[in-house]
């Protein structure tokens, strides 16, 4: 059955275009820089791959910082950071345009420092995990603190997604950076918080019942408005004392009491 509503859709086509746009931008941008990490991995045979990984507590180990994240162990570890990156990615940037890109950046280093921080001396910490560790939180984060009907709904996308994050940010699993993914996470919070503002709330659509108590409140306030005495001002004087220097003078009248 067939409701008419008088309101307007919220999304209307013009709307519709604009959000497929910026989805295919955000996939586009995430699928190019997967095919970054395919070149560098494949490259990986032609450099020490060792140098340009974190190397906790050194000081030339935070050159890995900017680099680590490009890098990757084996085929199996550069496809799962690929996946996620290519998901995540898409799905922060497409309702969270100007957030990401702001948080990008803090996200990168956050990773880089938390392994260099936490991680053992003597590893090498290398990935991108930390990156996508850093956009789950940052999406999640942003629904949280926003709580508009896209935020919850790409909070709760994130969440069905890579929830399993939420423990891979402590120690479980040998061999595993959970160091990096523990700063990615943190950077990924501080990030939510830092740019919850940086894009529009969407426009929300209004119910019925809203509209409703809305149309009553206006009529309840118009009512107390027209029983409301006015202002002195505005209430016309049947009589006015004449000035001082007016030779008239006012009459008093005086009233019996009665008996």
């Amino acid at each position: 059955m067939h409701l008419p509503t008088p309101e307007l859709p919220a999304d209307t086509p013009a709307q519709r275009a604009h959000d497929r746009r910026r989805l295919l931008r955000a996939f586009n941008l995430s699928f190019a820089f997967v095919l970054v990490l395919a070149a560098v991995f494949f490259a990986q045979g032609t450099f020490d791959v060792a140098r340009w990984t974190v190397q906790p507590h050194v000081l030339a180990g935070l050159r890995g910082v900017l680099t680590a994240p490009l890098l990757h162990g084996s085929l199996e570890h550069f496809a799962a950071n690929a996946i996620s990156l290519l998901l995540l990615g898409t799905l922060a940037g497409a309702v969270y345009p100007r957030a990401t890109v702001r948080a990008l950046p803090l996200l990168w280093l956050g990773s880089g420092l938390g392994a260099w921080a936490l991680g053992e001396a003597g590893s090498h910490h290398l990935g991108a995990s930390g990156l996508s560790h850093g956009l789950m939180f940052l999406v999640f984060g942003l629904g949280l603190l926003r709580r508009d009907r896209p935020a919850v709904a790409a909070a709760m996308i994130a969440f069905f997604l890579y929830g399993g994050m939420l423990l891979t940010v402590l120690p479980r699993e040998a061999g595993v950076s959970w160091q990096a993914h523990l700063g990615g996470a943190a950077a990924g919070l501080l990030a939510a918080w830092l740019f919850r503002r940086s894009d529009p709330v969407p426009p929300r659509r209004r119910y019925s019942w809203e509209l409703e108590e809305e149309a009553a409140a206006q009529a309840a306030q118009r009512e107390h408005d027209e029983l409301e005495p006015g202002a002195p001002q505005e209430v016309p004087a049947l009589w006015q004392r004449p000035a001082p220097d007016d030779e008239q003078r006012g009459v008093v009248l005086r009233f019996r009491r009665p008996d």
